[in-house]
């Protein structure tokens, strides 16, 4: 009688499943139109080398990180995959909001627990400028400049008692 109460209760769950098309997964035309494009152009497999603000005011470069941005869904949102070779990996799940025509982002990391929530909003010149919802200090600001012939470039910049806003991290990203 258990067995047949659990068939009958995940029977839904099942017959869904059988209808899923994965291929839908695959697809990115979805994610290169507007508005899913001001994100969906970053999809792809990037190598990324860093420069990095250290507290003794030099700048330091590190490579071997590589950041895969996918298309979820055909246009459900975009979701990337942060892979460092330190091994702290992330991931950011991207979804465009109409209602406020800006994006709400899902952020999680193996050395940051639980998630942080974040906004974005594509700017006039193209930038697309995140701010933190979830409450962190200093404060954040993540810029993505457009993508060019050669890849694309990104900047994280901290808001820094008696400096203002203060770039500490930039980011440059090649195929």
């Amino acid at each position: 009688m258990k067995k047949m109460l659990l068939v009958f209760l995940l029977y839904p769950a099942l017959a869904f499943c059988q209808g899923f098309d994965s291929t839908a997964s695959n697809k990115v035309d979805g994610c290169l139109k507007d508005p899913i494009a001001q994100f969906g152009k970053y999809i792809g497999d990037w190598n990324i080398k860093e420069r990095r603000l250290g507290q003794d005011g030099n700048w330091t470069e590190h490579t071997g990180t590589r950041w895969n941005f996918k298309c979820v869904g055909d246009g459900i949102a975009v979701q990337d995959y942060w892979l460092p070779a330190n091994g702290n990996v992330g991931t950011n799940l991207r979804i465009y909001n109409a209602d406020t025509e800006s994006w709400d982002i899902a952020w999680t990391a193996t050395a940051t627990p639980g998630m942080a929530r974040i906004n974005a909003k594509v700017q006039d010149n193209g930038n697309i400028v995140m701010h933190y919802v979830t409450e962190i200090s200093p404060n954040r600001r993540i810029t993505f400049f457009p993508p060019h012939e050669n890849g694309w470039e990104w900047q994280l910049e901290l808001d820094l008692p008696d400096l203002g806003w203060t770039k500490v991290l930039e980011l440059y990203a090649t195929k």
